[in-house]
């Protein structure tokens, strides 16, 4: 399958989970993968676990630093002058009610899950190949409250918000614009979070198909939502969620 031969796209937070799964996919299919990402070791691990040679390249970053995404984005345009899609895939977890988060934690959210995902976006568009598309990671906590996650649940409405601006925004370049929303998937974070086997089958008890999410339904998505059979879509979002948001698990 040579579906994204010649095109290359940049994944945030592609060190692991989603982001690596969603790396995995487009190397099947031909693509250049650009992984960015906070940790040079995980970096360079999901590279090898690739194994495609220069057409990965890895650069270390932080998305909440615009400086960071600057660089970024000057070593995509050294390496292969222009991108064709973006995944803004990176974000960070956080838990505290309302009356417990402290500024220094918000800021840490909003600096990674809204601001980082503008930026991204913003230093990737003159790279960005009139056509191309950018696929952002929403969350399902935007459908469905909980308490203890006020400020993420925030951000991941912000940025899924931001994706109907930005589709018509980018419209008159044919850029395709739109959200995934995962459902509970099984990553690092999922895993660190529910922590016991008894939280995990408490998620996976909520949802309407009877298993928790892997981190290639999510990839699967967002293929879709870069190639050219999504031409007609934008300013959407997919909920990937094995029903959690709209079904009743009996």
């Amino acid at each position: 399958m040579a579906e994204f031969k010649d095109r290359t796209v940049l994944i945030t937070g592609g060190g692991s989970g989603m982001g690596l799964a969603t790396a995995g996919r487009l190397v099947e299919a031909g693509a250049n993968v650009v992984l960015a990402g906070r940790r040079a070791d995980k970096l360079e691990a999901a590279a090898k676990e690739l194994d495609a040679g220069d057409r990965v390249l890895t650069v270390p970053c932080d998305v909440s630093s615009t400086a960071d995404l600057d660089r970024l984005a000057d070593r995509i345009g050294d390496r292969f002058g222009e991108l064709t899609g973006v995944f803004a895939n990176a974000g960070a977890l956080g838990f505290a009610r309302a009356g417990d988060v402290t500024e220094e934690e918000f800021d840490r959210l909003v600096g990674t899950n809204f601001k980082g995902v503008f930026f991204t976006v913003q230093k990737s568009l003159p790279l960005l190949a009139d056509g191309g598309a950018i696929v952002v990671n929403g969350s399902w906590l935007t459908h469905r409250a909980l308490a203890f996650t006020p400020v993420y649940a925030a951000t991941k409405a912000a940025v899924i918000n931001m994706v109907r601006s930005l589709a018509a925004d980018l419209g008159p370049r044919r850029v395709r614009v739109n959200a995934v929303s995962p459902g509970y998937i099984v990553t690092e974070m999922f895993e660190a979070a529910a922590s016991t086997e008894e939280a995990q089958e408490e998620c996976r008890s909520q949802v309407a198909i009877g298993r928790l999410g892997a981190a290639e339904d999510i990839a699967d998505a967002v293929l879709y939502l870069l190639s050219s059979r999504a031409s007609y879509i934008t300013g959407q979002e997919i909920r990937v969620d094995g029903g959690l948001t709209t079904s009743v698990a009996l």
